[in-house]
């Protein structure tokens, strides 16, 4: 600014008012200035704009991998929902690194960030608690709101903003389908144990075969990654296993993507042989041989709700910081009903 104004001939304090725009300034001073700006390539010092509270701060989006399909669709409706309300959105990876995540929630409280927003699984023990709880603290000092995106909730007290999806409801809906539509021996493709995304689709899983009088078996519950080559893997092995089900319910459309090769290179037709159902309806789980029937999860409306929530809880009462969004079955062609 001190460039600005030499080259200008005037004072900084004319400089900073011509550039606040908040002061009247002489037409033929303020060209002058907006010359030197542009001459010397002068941009605004937003980190020091943001101490003194004149810019709002970014929102920070901290996920723990961007190339998952789910994690993307989250990303889009944070973006959409910050840009509407005049905010920068930023999207930051820890793949998996609780190290990277600390640094990124630092430095995201250091740039004085509107919110930071935590996606993806965790395992909820003590630690966990501990770690979110100073998180929200740190943030809360400065202002900024630490918002746990499809994460179960914290102890009361805690300054914490929570948006998740009914997990353990639409494994019940998908479920439910299957059993309705006959089949009593459903091979659930779960996900990594302790994970509370998880543990809520178990939980409905368990709960439909119960609600319709199917007993439960251990063997047909196999957890792994929520990745395709896990729901392949799993499926071979079953298959050699010898494991006897008429249809799978898949924790994730990856992971039914990945049981959907193996049972075809198995000689096995979907829905014919093995029905299937899947769990998140990515975009790509309507263009499937056959259209896969799975769980939707509002992705999109994960990442407009946190945002909102996190930028006007001045104005809503202290309940609305824990929000459930639903979950709906969408019903395509991988499901047979057995005769």
């Amino acid at each position: 600014m001190r460039d600005v104004a030499a080259q200008a001939g005037v004072s900084v304090a004319t400089v900073s008012r011509v550039l606040a725009g908040n002061y009247p300034v002489a037409a033929a001073t303020k060209a002058r200035v907006m010359a030197a700006v542009e001459a010397l390539h002068y941009v605004v010092n937003v980190h020091a704009k943001a101490l003194s509270g004149s810019v709002a701060g970014p929102i920070a989006l901290v996920i723990q991998d961007i190339t998952g399909p789910s994690f993307a669709h989250v990303a889009a409706g944070v973006e959409q929902e910050a840009s509407d309300r005049g905010r920068l959105s930023l999207v930051c990876a820890t793949h998996g690194d609780l190290d990277r995540e600390d640094d990124l929630v630092q430095l995201m409280r250091q740039q004085h960030a509107g919110a930071v927003l935590l996606v993806g699984g965790v395992n909820p023990d003590e630690e966990y608690h501990r770690r979110m709880a100073d998180y929200a603290r740190a943030l809360d000092a400065v202002g900024s709101r630490l918002v746990l995106v499809g994460r179960p909730p914290l102890p009361a007290g805690v300054p914490v903003t929570v948006v998740a999806y009914d997990d353990r409801g639409g494994a019940f809906q998908a479920v439910s389908h299957l059993v309705a539509a006959g089949h009593r021996r459903i091979l659930f493709l779960a996900g990594q144990s302790l994970v509370s995304s998880v543990e809520a689709r178990r939980s409905g899983y368990r709960d439909a075969l119960r609600a319709h009088g199917v007993p439960t078996a251990d063997e047909l519950d196999v957890p792994g990654a929520y990745t395709r080559i896990s729901g392949y893997q799993r499926i071979r092995a079953a298959l050699r296993a010898g494991l006897d089900f008429t249809a799978v319910f898949a924790s994730t459309d990856m992971v039914a993507v990945g049981a959907l090769a193996a049972l075809r290179e198995a000689g096995l037709d979907v829905p014919g042989d093995i029905s299937l159902v899947g769990f998140d309806d990515v975009p790509f789980a309507a263009d499937l041989t056959p259209a896969l029937t799975t769980v939707r999860v509002p992705f999109e409306d994960l990442g407009r709700t946190a945002v909102r929530l996190a930028l006007q809880r001045e104005d809503r009462p202290a309940a609305d910081d824990h929000v459930v969004l639903s979950t709906q079955l969408v019903i395509r062609q991988s499901v047979r009903t057995l005769d």
